[in-house]
């Protein structure tokens, strides 16, 4: 290889990782967010240079996990992953109690459905107790009612056969008696 060209591409990749760190400095001190696509843009070079040369590939990455000033609040990578995963969990528990209160209230148009529609039990259960209790009380009455009239039917019976037995008796003394 010639000596002169190896030369002008050495000095071509210094330029380059020159423009790199330029870019880095000036987008930690803008405060911006780090990241290799982010930087390669600012430095107009290909990503793919990064990976070429590991030792800036891991000062971004250093850049990247370190701590950024945001006012008077200091903003981490760390701290954005609990937000995040803070915020995922709460979206999680509100989902979850969305679908609960869903359910509650499908359960609650479903009863007033019920009750309007005539289908389901009447509201006043207090008037309907005192009907049971009072047909209960009548049933009571008719079956003491009944049970005395079967007692009366019983005597009656008895006093029937008796009279019949009497009716039987004198009748076959008649008509063993003598004719004159």
């Amino acid at each position: 290889m010639n000596p002169s060209l190896h030369d002008g591409r050495q000095a071509a990749t210094s330029r380059r990782r020159e423009r790199a760190r330029a870019a880095l400095r000036e987008a930690l001190a803008a405060g911006e967010p780090v990241s290799v696509s982010g930087i390669a843009r600012r430095a107009d070079l290909d990503r793919s240079f990064f990976y070429r040369h590991n030792d800036l590939l891991q000062e971004i990455q250093a850049a990247e996990n370190r701590p950024q000033s945001d006012g008077e609040h200091g903003v981490t990578l760390a701290s954005l992953r609990a937000d995040l995963a803070n915020a995922n969990d709460r979206n999680s528990r509100l989902t979850a109690r969305i679908r609960q209160l869903e359910e509650a209230l499908s359960r609650a148009l479903g009863e007033r459905a019920w009750q309007e529609s005539g289908l389901g039990a009447p509201t006043d259960i207090h008037a309907l107790q005192e009907r049971i209790n009072q047909l209960e009380q009548h049933n009571a009455d008719l079956i003491a009612e009944l049970s005395e009239r079967e007692e009366d039917l019983t005597a009656a019976r008895a006093a029937n056969r008796q009279l019949l037995t009497t009716l039987n008796t004198r009748q076959n003394l008649n008509e063993n008696l003598p004719l004159e």
